[in-house]
């Protein structure tokens, strides 16, 4: 039987043919701890829209995993994505109140100048997430938080120290790291909201002054504030990395559709779609069960854990024909990679923004890049991406 929590050697290298064999022989999969594992596209496109039966709050989770109180405790069960209504109702508005199309369109010639710098300083061989796929999403964030450029330092290792916690299991160093990069993370977010508060930015591109103003409903308490802010930072940084490496390592290992978006570009929208339905970034999410439920043919108790595999709904054959090829025109692509129901990434269209420039603009100065034998990937179960992406560039 799979144990998510003790998984095959070198799951994290390449899981899909055990996603595969998941999804042929064992779609609920009871776990040692008493959770379930779901892989179905139907059953986790389900349980996503029930969110009166499927519950995303965790603080019954988080109080053993992080110790009640604890700096990573208050952030992840503050923060919007492991919340419920009222609290995710009120924080997600604030937030989309300020993602709006009209600030995304704002962000674009900003993107596209950061991105086009970075090729530009490209060295010859450089490591293509150190170098460009990592850097971009601080700098966007950062930018949405309006954060000063000497200060956005720290902002990526913390962002992987808080994220990190996040696995399956976890060591007592990945513990004490991501208690203190929340601790670091909140500190500095208390003097940035202080300035801002003392000299608001524009609330028509200023995130930060958006969250420090609130709506017509009410403001954020200062908890509330500082921890979704980080969850701003997060959500943003290691997903949208993944999305940009993991298409770029799919475009090599793929010549003839790499070859296909270099010479037709007007695929790029689709392109990055199937980027994410072959290679998600965030391979896992959870839920718990706020009554008893049957999926399957199992009978699961209310207060139990479910982990949604993302990355092997998005390979079933029951919704994606030739599910294990790449294809950068694929119509239909139902995938899951943002969640879906009223819990889906509200940041999904900036990070389709960030993946379509950065892949785009690189293929066009670089057509003919190509990977070196040393690819590193990140050694994570929840997120899929690389640590290091060297190439060469011609």
């Amino acid at each position: 039987m799979f144990n998510l929590a003790n998984p095959p050697d070198r799951f994290t290298d390449n899981p899909f043919p055990h996603y595969d064999d998941l999804l042929e022989n064992s779609p609920v999969t009871p776990q040692p701890d008493g959770s379930y594992l779901i892989v179905r596209h139907a059953d986790l496109n389900a349980i996503y829209r029930d969110t009166a039966t499927y519950i995303s709050d965790k603080k019954q989770a988080f109080a053993p995993k992080f110790g009640p109180g604890s700096p990573l405790y208050v952030h992840h069960t503050t923060s919007l994505v492991f919340n419920d209504p009222p609290l995710h109702t009120r924080v997600r508005r604030i937030m989309t109140s300020a993602l709006t199309p009209k600030a995304l369109a704002r962000m674009e010639p900003g993107l596209i100048d950061t991105v086009d710098h970075l090729l530009e300083n490209l060295p010859q061989t450089p490591d293509l997430i150190e170098d460009f796929a990592s850097t971009i999403p601080v700098q966007i964030i950062g930018n949405l938080l309006d954060i000063p450029m000497s200060e956005r330092g720290p902002l990526r290792d913390w962002s992987l120290a808080i994220l990190g916690v996040l696995e399956p299991t976890l060591t007592d160093a990945q513990l004490r790291a991501g208690n203190e990069a929340v601790s670091d993370f909140s500190a500095y977010l208390q003097g940035l909201i202080a300035r801002r508060r003392e000299v608001p930015g524009d609330p028509e591109t200023d995130v930060l002054t958006r969250l420090i103003a609130g709506d017509k409903e009410g403001q954020l308490t200062e908890v509330e504030l500082i921890q979704n802010c980080i969850f701003i930072l997060n959500a943003g940084h290691e997903t949208t990395t993944n999305l940009i490496g993991n298409g770029l390592a799919l475009l090599h290992d793929n010549p003839d559709q790499k070859q296909r978006l270099v010479e037709e570009p007007r695929h790029i929208d689709t392109a990055i779609e199937e980027i994410l339905r072959v290679a998600s970034p965030n391979q896992f999410g959870n839920r718990e069960t706020a009554a008893e439920v049957t999926i399957g043919g199992h009978r699961i108790a209310a207060g139990c854990n479910l982990h949604l595999c993302i990355g092997a709904a998005n390979r079933d054959p029951e919704v994606f024909e030739n599910a294990e090829v790449f294809d950068i025109a694929r119509r239909p692509n139902r995938h899951l990679a943002f969640a879906g129901g009223p819990h889906v990434c509200v940041g999904l269209t900036l990070a389709r923004m960030e993946g379509r420039i950065a892949i785009s603009r690189l293929l066009n100065r670089f057509p003919d890049y190509h990977l070196l034998p040393d690819r590193t990937h990140g050694g994570r179960i929840r997120f899929r991406g690389y640590a290091h992406l060297p190439a060469e560039l011609d």
